[in-house]
Parts: structure tokens; C-alpha cells; sequence
């Protein structure tokens, strides 16, 4: 883990502005509670907690995520798996091979026509 790339003042105010985006690029996921942040800021003393609060909705927000990302690859796999039961099987891609009687017949057949 390394030290955010801003302030933890700078970090809350994104967080309060909303900008979430700017707070990660800025390091909110690496912030680390030290001695003294509750008074870098006399109008807001929860800082810590605040910070701490985003993080924990991120990282609950990124495994809600990652829980349905997995469930429609599964979902995709099942149906994949349903509609490859359903489906018949491949044509072979050679002429069926005649049954042994009509393999005689035919030979017989063409042997006759080939006779002068």
C-alpha cells in the first residue's frame, strides 16, 4: 500500500463533491487513518470515519459487482449449456453409408448396366 497522492482534506472533498473517480485517481482506496486527521479539518472531525465509510461502500459496491458479473457469465453458460442439449447433432459431413441389402442390390445393379 502506498500514501494517497492527496491530501486527506482534498480526499474528503471529493468524496462530498461526489467525484469519486477524482478521489480514487487520487488515492481514497490507499488512505490510511493516522493521528491528527480528525483535526485537519475543524468542519468536519469524522474525516477518518468519512473516508473510511467511502471506502467500504466501494469496496461493497465492487463486490456487488463482481457477484453479477459472475452470476450472467453463469447464466450464459447454463443457457449455452441448455441450447447445445436441445440442439441435434452435427450432419456428418460423408453420404450415409448404404444398408449391407441395398450395398448388394446397387452393386448387382451397376454391374448389370455395365454389361454389353
Amino acid at each position: 500500500m502506498h500514501a494517497p497522492s492527496a491530501s486527506p482534506r482534498q480526499l474528503l472533498q471529493y468524496v462530498l463533491d461526489d467525484d469519486l473517480d477524482a478521489a480514487l485517481d487520487a488515492g481514497l482506496m490507499d488512505y490510511a487513518p493516522q493521528p491528527g486527521d480528525a483535526a485537519l479539518d475543524p468542519r468536519h472531525p469524522d474525516l477518518p470515519q468519512r473516508l473510511a465509510q467511502a471506502q467500504q461502500r466501494l469496496r461493497t459496491a465492487w463486490a456487488a459487482r463482481a457477484r453479477y458479473r459472475a452470476r450472467a457469465v453463469r447464466l450464459a453458460r447454463r443457457a449455452a449449456e441448455r441450447e447445445a442439449r436441445r440442439a441435434p447433432p452435427p450432419a456428418p459431413d460423408r453420404k450415409p453409408a448404404l444398408p449391407p441389402a441395398a450395398a448388394a442390390i446397387l452393386a448387382r445393379a451397376q454391374a448389370k448396366a455395365r454389361q454389353p
